[in-house]
């Protein structure tokens, strides 16, 4: 478990962005919260693919995207649920686009 403390911390700062930021938006903000959200996810799953050495960063999109899914019906009605996909999306490009940041920046190195 020790082994995975960036990881982790990325994907707390993930279900913060989930959970406790809509907690902060009124009624008419919900359509900038959710583009909001997408950056952040977009930002955080880039961090995670840069950062991170571990096959498991492959998993991390699957895990935004179930953890989205009880949000869902804490904030939002059952048509959010096809942002759950669009999190999918943005985070594997995150990571994939980290990982490409990643394999560049140590051929340079080398």
């Amino acid at each position: 478990m020790r082994g995975y403390k960036k990881e982790l911390t990325i994907f707390v700062l993930q279900l913060m962005m989930f959970y406790l930021f809509p907690m902060t938006a009124g009624a008419t903000d919900v359509m900038g919260m959710v583009v909001l959200i997408i950056l952040a996810t977009f930002i955080l799953s880039a961090i995670l693919g840069t950062i991170s050495d571990k096959k498991s960063k492959c998993l991390y999109p699957t895990a935004v995207f179930i953890s989205f899914i009880p949000s869902v019906f804490i904030y939002y009605n059952e048509t959010a649920l096809i942002h759950a996909v669009w999190y999918l999306v943005i985070s594997a490009a995150g990571v994939i686009a980290g990982s490409i940041v990643r394999e560049i920046y140590y051929r340079i190195r080398k």
